[in-house]
């Protein structure tokens, strides 16, 4: 055998043994605890979203108005052959409506959609990064947790809350029956 085939073998020889390793070895798991999160922006307020509480993001999607319905009902829009209510995050936290907000996330818990201006990025913080919200009058009630990053500061939103005033919204608009 030539010093180049011997070559050749031993190194063959050698992946094999760390390929066997790789799978021999206990897996590593990252001794940090994350969470991911969504950074957005409503008008000049940063927030972030759980990634957990959603289902897809989408952007430009079409929002047809529909009649009736509370201020925060945008309309309805397609997903994936289905129909969903669409709300306006700014107007349910307590901000002015954008005109045609460019963002949606699609709740996990509900078959409900929310509009909001702009989509910063995505965030994987530590947990300790995480701190839980003081009641302050100038955050929203939707708000119970804060992140704090060296770039991005802002108060995390509480999904199931948000759904809760969206089936508030949408039983106050149903009349009772006699």
């Amino acid at each position: 055998m030539s010093v180049a085939g011997s070559n050749v073998a031993e190194r063959a020889a050698e992946l094999r043994r760390d390929f066997d390793r790789g799978f021999a070895e206990p897996i590593r798991l990252d001794p940090v605890a994350t969470e991911d999160l969504l950074a957005i922006r409503i008008g000049a307020q940063p927030y972030a979203i759980r990634l957990a509480e959603i289902t897809g993001l989408f952007a430009g999607r079409k929002i047809t108005r529909v009649p009736g319905g509370h201020a925060a009902l945008s309309g309805i829009a397609g997903f994936r052959g289905t129909l969903l209510p669409v709300y306006d995050l700014a107007l349910l936290l307590g901000h002015a409506g954008a005109q045609a907000p460019r963002w949606l996330v699609i709740a996990a818990a509900a078959p409900v959609a929310l509009a909001f201006d702009t989509f910063e990025g995505q965030l994987r913080v530590p947990r300790t990064d995480i701190l839980p919200q003081t009641a302050r009058e100038d955050m929203s009630a939707h708000a119970r947790d804060v992140v704090r990053t060296k770039d991005f500061v802002g108060p995390i939103m509480h999904l199931p809350s948000i759904l809760n005033a969206t089936k508030a919204l949408r039983t106050a608009a149903v009349p009772a029956e006699e």
